[in-house]
C-alpha cells in the first residue's frame, strides 16, 4: 500500500480514490463500481459461466435503466451485474451556457 491506511469504525480503509480537485457533477464519462455490504452475493451467482440474478440483481439492473428518466442529462453505456457488485459507465451531458 503506497499510502498509510487509516481506521474508520476500528477497521482499516484506504483514503478516497476521488480526485480532490475534480467536480464530479461535470460533464464526462464516469466508470462506476458499487459493491454490496460485506461483498455478499446479493445479486446472484455465476453458474456455468452465466450470471443467474436474484430478484435483487434484477432490481439493480432495472434501477440502472431508470436513471435517465430521473436525470435526463445522464446517458447510460455498458453495465453489468455481478454476484456482489455492479459496474457501469455513466455519461453526464448537461447543456449549459458556459462550457465546463
Amino acid at each position: 500500500m503506497t499510502q498509510i491506511a487509516k481506521k474508520y469504525k476500528n477497521k482499516y480503509r484506504d483514503e478516497s480514490l476521488r480526485l480532490k480537485f475534480w467536480d464530479y457533477g461535470r460533464n464526462g464519462d464516469y466508470f462506476l463500481t458499487i459493491c454490496t455490504k460485506d461483498r455478499k452475493h446479493f445479486f446472484g451467482e455465476i453458474k456455468n459461466g452465466i450470471m443467474e440474478m436474484t430478484s435483487a440483481g434484477k432490481i439493480a439492473e432495472e434501477i440502472w435503466h431508470l436513471i435517465p428518466q430521473q436525470f435526463p442529462f445522464a446517458k447510460l453505456e455498458n453495465f453489468v451485474v455481478m454476484p456482489n457488485h455492479i459496474h457501469g459507465i455513466l455519461v453526464i451531458e448537461k447543456i449549459s451556457e458556459i462550457d465546463d
